[in-house]
């Protein structure tokens, strides 16, 4: 490797330092250790406290799920459709062709965009 392109050293940065001293130093040292004391103190919140929270949200989303998916599958059910069907509805007239006919596609057409001239 060569070093030019990598340059690594070791020594500190001066500059970068002195930002992150400016910008890490609080006015008031004393508040802010009484601040983080504080927090420490509180008693910590329980995993299933907020799983409990999630609850009414998560339950209702359910029951939104359950109903779309019972539609669906009762309009599958009444309205059968074939796989077939729902591909050349999906690609046009052009893949009607290629999706229903018994003899596969010639691969050298496919191949033939891809090869160099």
């Amino acid at each position: 490797m060569n070093p030019e392109l990598m340059p690594f050293d070791h020594r500190p940065d001066p500059a970068l330092g002195a930002a992150l001293r400016q910008a890490l130093t609080a006015a008031d040292d004393a508040a802010f250790v009484a601040r983080v004391l504080a927090r420490v103190a509180r008693a910590p919140i329980a995993h299933w406290d907020v799983l409990a929270s999630w609850a009414r949200a998560g339950i209702a989303v359910a029951a939104v799920a359950a109903l779309v998916a019972g539609f669906l599958v009762r309009r599958a059910v009444t309205n059968p459709t074939s796989l077939e069907d729902v591909l050349v509805a999906a690609a046009g007239p052009s893949a009607r062709a290629l999706v229903i006919s018994s003899r596969p596609p010639d691969a050298s057409v496919v191949l033939a965009a891809v090869e160099e001239p």
